[in-house]
C-alpha cells in the first residue's frame, strides 16, 4: 500500500514573512511602554528583551513537534520518542517536546551560554516537574558526537549555515549520523533563491503580550557570489518607537539542497529526501510541505532536508 506523503503549514516560523506596517497610536490612561518594559524586567539581565522578542515574531516550535515526527514515520515506519536540538537557543523545541508526550525525552545543545541561562530562568520553571526531569540543555560543541542516540535531531532556523566550510558541514553530518538511532533523521532547516542573497529590508509589525505592538526587521547584506556569504540581521523597534538594532546577527553561508544532499551521503546516511512547499493550480505556493525532487524556481524559498540513518 502506497504510504500518503505529508504536507504540513507552519505559521509564522520564519523571518522572510512579508506583512504591511501599521501605526502604533497611544491610548489614554494606560502605561507607558518604558513602564511597562521596565516591570517585564524588573530583576532581569536586559538581554533577556531580545529572546522574548525573538519567541513571539520568528519561532513557531509547535509546528516542529507536531510534522518532524510525521515525516520520520512516514520515511521510516519510526516514532519518534528522543530529540535532540541542535543550536538550541532558548530551547523552546525541545520544552515543547516533552510537552507533547510524557515518554518523550529531549537534550538541547549549544555554545552560547545566555540562552542557556534564559531556558533556565524562564522556560524551565513553566513545565511540570516530570516534564522538566526529561529535557537536559549541555553547552557543547555539535561537532563533537554524543554517546546517547536519539530519533530526531533537528537543526532549525537556518542555524547550520554558520558552518562555512565543506570539511566542517561533513564533520558535523558525520557527528550527527553516529548521535542517531537506527532509522533516526537528522532534519535541516534551509533557505534560498534570489530573494535571500539581495540586499533589502521587510518587517510586520507583531502583537506581543505584556508589551505590545512592535515591529520586527530583517534586514539582508548584498550577496557574496564568490564566497556564497551573507550578512543577515534581526531588528526591533519597540512601542515606544526605539529602536534595538541588531539583536541578532548572523553571517551565514547559503548552502544548495543538492550539495546538503550529496554532503549527507558522504557523511553515511543512507537516503535523504527533501520537503517542498507546494503550489496551487496558479503555480503559487500554498505554505505547505510536502516531499519532492524537482523545486520550481522560486524567488525565495524554504525547505526541509532530512538524511535518514
Amino acid at each position: 500500500m502506497k504510504k500518503k506523503a505529508p504536507a504540513a503549514k507552519p505559521k509564522n516560523k520564519s523571518p522572510r514573512v512579508r506583512a504591511k506596517a501599521t501605526s502604533v497610536k497611544k491610548s489614554a490612561g494606560k502605561k507607558s511602554a518604558k513602564s511597562i518594559l521596565s516591570e517585564l524586567l524588573a530583576g532581569r539581565p536586559t538581554t533577556d528583551l531580545k529572546y522574548i522578542l525573538y519567541e513571539a515574531s520568528v519561532q513557531c516550535p509547535e509546528w516542529h513537534v507536531r510534522h518532524f515526527p510525521r515525516y520520520l514515520l512516514w520515511m521510516t515506519g519510526k516514532k519518534a520518542m528522543s530529540l535532540r536540538e541542535d543550536f538550541c537557543g532558548t530551547s523552546r523545541i525541545s520544552a515543547e517536546w516533552v510537552k507533547s508526550d510524557k515518554n518523550r525525552t529531549a537534550l538541547g545543545m549549544d555554545l552560547d551560554p545566555e540562552p542557556l541561562d534564559y531556558y533556565e530562568r524562564i522556560h524551565r520553571p513553566t513545565l511540570l516537574p516530570s516534564q522538566a526531569e526529561r529535557l537536559r540543555l549541555v553547552q557543547k560543541n555539535v561537532l563533537i558526537p554524543t554517546h546517547e542516540k536519539f530519533d530526531l535531531i533537528a537543526a532549525c532556523n537556518f542555524s547550520f549555515y554558520i558552518f562555512h566550510e565543506r570539511e566542517v558541514l561533513l564533520s558535523y553530518f558525520r557527528a550527527a549520523h553516529r548521535s542517531l538511532e537506527p532509522k533516526g533523521a537528522l532534519f535541516l532547516e534551509m533557505a534560498g533563491g534570489e530573494g535571500m542573497l539581495e540586499g533589502m529590508e521587510e518587517e510586520r509589525m507583531v502583537r506581543i503580550p505584556k508589551i505590545g505592538k512592535i515591529k520586527y526587521v530583517w534586514e539582508q547584506n548584498d550577496f557574496d557570489a564568490i564566497s556564497s556569504v551573507n550578512d543577515y540581521a534581526i531588528h526591533f523597534q519597540m512601542p515606544n518607537k526605539k529602536w534595538l538594532e541588531n539583536a541578532f546577527q548572523y553571517h551565514w553561508r547559503i548552502w544548495g539542497i543538492r550539495e546538503v544532499r550529496e554532503i549527507l551521503k558522504e557523511a553515511g546516511f543512507s537516503k535523504t529526501h527533501v520537503f517542498w512547499e507546494t503550489a496551487d493550480s496558479t503555480g503559487k505556493g500554498t505554505g505547505e510541505y510536502a516531499p519532492m525532487e524537482n523545486g520550481d524556481p522560486s524567488h525565495a524559498w524554504i525547505a526541509y532536508v532530512a538524511g535518514v540513518k
